[in-house]
């Protein structure tokens, strides 16, 4: 199949001395300031995640920031519309088809923690389908006594009569892995069991998995993710299962998948070295077999075809390839050395390569142009490779999915925009016609409301896109509040989609709502990646900040009307705005942040984050993550907006100590900023719609109190 082997994490202002921690950043020469020396910080404890006094000072926070929120006289009307919306029966249940059924997780208002039900195609397209239940989480929630969070699962191929459930707690990364029997729905008494860690499984076969988990002392990576791959036969006890391969300590981790891929069978497992390259091999008999290709470049396959995502220009065979290029080759081939690879994509200064899919004669590419989606089918016959295109809107974004590539040419196509509630397609690839199975209803009033896509001069020249949700004829007076929402970051693009809280809570309310498209995240491509990648970072913030100024010479917003909004790495933009340029806005979200850039990597995940940002443990690196790590750049005196800050203390990715220090550091010198923090919800934030929907009517509402 072409879905790519991917990585861990897995859908986003400082003036004069910043004197803290025992030192003054700015009045130190950049010899002294690159010096990653054990700064004096007072708040380490606030890193005991669990701990009773970091517990009881998360508690004592909360309280302050609930009791002004939820006071305020929109809060529970906003609430409850997004809890409406998130538990609506109304919602597209979307599908995947495994054997005969269609399965899909479901949380409403009934099952806030959800249930894994299936039904067959014919049944789907009705608008109110009989479903079968296959799993109730609420009620296996009860039974256990557990807080079980769905993560996922993995069928066994070809039967599709077993898998493994992955349930977490409270809605960590790490989750305790079960069989399940999908002919007579149940746990397998005596079956696959794994406790809870950061594990990675496939099947093998039927009584065999690969499995990488945590089995003791040095079987981590310092990241905190499996260095160790196992085979393990059923009936066994874990620790008698056998090492088929190891890693290193400092890889991110190591990953094991078994590819069913139009009759061919492939067993990979990727070392990833870095959070960006990797080491592939593929197992013949009983050897691991190193796959030759560039260590950036991203694998997978096609039928009997090798293909290779290019983060960077390859030559091989007398033949230059650009970063962003897709290309393939006959697998066998690759493995003698003897591989003649062939373009199948090629990008553009303005357009990239999103994502692949496959049908059962057709490799779909995804394209972004202008971050707008255009789509290509390819067919191989006769050692070619022929192509055309599939119809897409002018405007907005698509999301194609293969249904069934052992089956048909089928094809789910999603199509959505920030106005336009989605729809959900059935479609066959060289048919024009297509069937529309679901659409989401209207969850907020558009009329009135126009999209626009912009572009902003960045400090160095480049021209970063943006798109404006807004108001038609919006009166350009620089009084309009205004959300601006970034991320920028690991190659991820923000692409157009109706998001029916941002309608709901704000653009229904009079707000504008903008997305910056900056450098960091995949809009265009590696490059665009690349371009704004550890030393490179602050082109990141410059592009931000060079739309927050375009909004305010528009006159479409001004600083005091002016919020930002932006989670994980976003929440890390967000820290960088405030500390830079407060200048700038009016009030801060930042959700689930990473904020502390001198001891990140020595947090939880922090350490597979390192290809990203750097390595404050190196002075070279250090010299420059110290010229933007907020908690080092946040200074008293300085007038600040008013910030938001929220976590989750079940977040096992990016440390909740991130925003907990930030806050108590802020507070200290005598800013006023609040702070909440979800004792559930993992790196999402919250765990079940309840909890989302509280956690976005405090954002939302501490917004319009700010901006209006």
């Amino acid at each position: 199949m072409t879905n790519l082997i991917a990585g861990a994490l897995a859908p986003s202002r400082c003036w004069g001395a910043a004197c803290l921690l025992g030192f003054c950043l700015s009045g130190l020469a950049a010899a002294d300031a690159a010096k990653p020396v054990e700064l004096e910080d007072p708040y380490l404890w606030l890193e005991d995640v669990t701990g009773e006094r970091a517990l009881e000072w998360v508690k004592s926070q909360n309280a302050v920031s609930t009791q002004e929120l939820e006071g305020a006289p929109e809060f529970e009307t906003i609430r409850s519309n997004l809890l409406a919306i998130l538990d609506s029966k109304e919602r597209i249940p979307y599908v995947a088809k495994h054997g005969a059924f269609f399965y899909n997780f479901w949380r409403d208002e009934k099952n806030p923690r959800g249930v894994w039900r299936r039904t067959t195609l014919g049944e789907y397209r009705k608008a109110a389908p009989a479903w079968e239940v296959v799993l109730d989480l609420d009620r296996l929630a009860e039974e256990e006594k557990e807080n079980w969070v769905w993560k996922g699962y993995s069928v066994l191929y070809p039967s599709y009569d077993r898998c493994l459930v992955f349930l977490s707690r409270g809605g960590a990364d790490a989750t305790v892995v079960r069989e399940f029997d999908l002919k007579q729905p149940g746990f397998v008494a005596g079956g696959f069991v794994l406790p809870e860690a950061k594990s990675d499984v496939a099947w093998r076969n039927r009584d065999t998995l690969y499995v990488g988990t945590d089995f003791g002392p040095g079987s981590l990576t310092t990241s905190g993710y499996p260095r160790i791959i196992k085979q393990w036969r059923r009936g066994t006890p874990l620790t008698s299962a056998q090492t088929v391969f190891e890693g290193k300590a400092e890889d991110v981790r190591v990953d094991v998948s078994v590819v069913h891929d139009h009759g061919f069978t492939y067993e990979l497992i990727r070392r990833a070295k870095t959070f960006f390259t990797s080491e592939d091999h593929v197992r013949r008999g009983d050897e691991w077999v190193k796959i030759n290709k560039p260590d950036d470049a991203r694998l997978s396959t096609f039928a009997d075809q090798l293909l290779l995502r290019l983060r960077s220009d390859w030559t091989v065979d007398k033949q230059t390839f650009p970063a962003g290029a897709l290309v393939g080759a006959d697998f066998e081939s690759c493995l003698r050395g003897q591989p003649v690879f062939e373009a199948l994509y090629l990008p553009s200064e303005r357009r990239s390569l999103a994502g692949t899919t496959d049908t059962k004669h057709y490799l779909i590419l995804t394209e972004l142009d202008n971050v707008r989606n255009r789509l290509q089918a390819l067919k191989r016959e006769n050692g070619k490779w022929t192509r055309a295109p599939i119809a897409t809107p002018e405007f907005g974004s698509v999301s194609i999915n293969g249904i069934d590539p052992d089956e048909s040419d089928d094809y789910f196509l999603t199509v959505s925009d920030y106005l336009t509630p989605s729809s959900l397609y059935l479609g066959t690839v060289g048919k024009e016609e297509r069937e529309k199975l679901k659409s989401l209803p209207a969850f907020f009033n558009a009329e009135g409301l126009e999209i626009s896509q912009h572009e902003a001069l960045s400090k160095d020249g480049t021209r970063v896109p943006y798109f404006q949700v807004s108001r038609k004829a919006l009166p350009l007076d620089g009084r309009n509040p205004t959300l601006l929402y970034g991320y920028g970051g690991f190659e991820i693009p923000l692409l157009p989609n109706y998001n029916a809280s941002v309608g709901s809570a704000w653009l229904q309310r009079g707000g504008t709502f903008v997305v910056a498209n900056i450098r960091g995240g995949g809009e265009f491509g590696p490059k665009w990646h690349e371009a704004a990648r550890k030393q490179n970072r602050q082109r990141a913030y410059d592009d931000f900040i060079a739309v927050a100024e375009d909004l305010i010479a528009r006159k479409v917003t001004s600083p005091r009307h002016l919020g930002i909004q932006g989670g994980s790495n976003g929440g890390l933009l967000m820290g960088v705005m405030l500390t830079q340029r407060p200048d700038l806005f009016g009030a801060v979200v930042c959700q689930v942040p990473l904020l502390d850039m001198r001891r990140f990597n020595r947090l939880l995940a922090g350490a597979s984050w390192m290809d990203e940002y750097g390595n404050p443990d190196k002075p070279e690196d250090w010299a420059y993550i110290s010229r933007y790590s907020p908690y080092h750049r946040v200074a008293r005196g300085t007038p600040y907006p008013r910030v938001l800050f929220t976590t989750s203390t079940r977040d096992d990715r990016v440390h909740p100590g991130h925003a907990r220090k930030m806050v108590a550091r802020m507070k200290e010198q005598g800013h006023d900023v609040l702070y909440y923090e979800n004792i559930e919800g993992g790196h999402g934030g919250a765990a079940n719609n309840r909890q989302a929907a509280y956690m976005s009517a405090l954002a939302y509402t501490f917004l319009l109190k700010e901006l209006r």
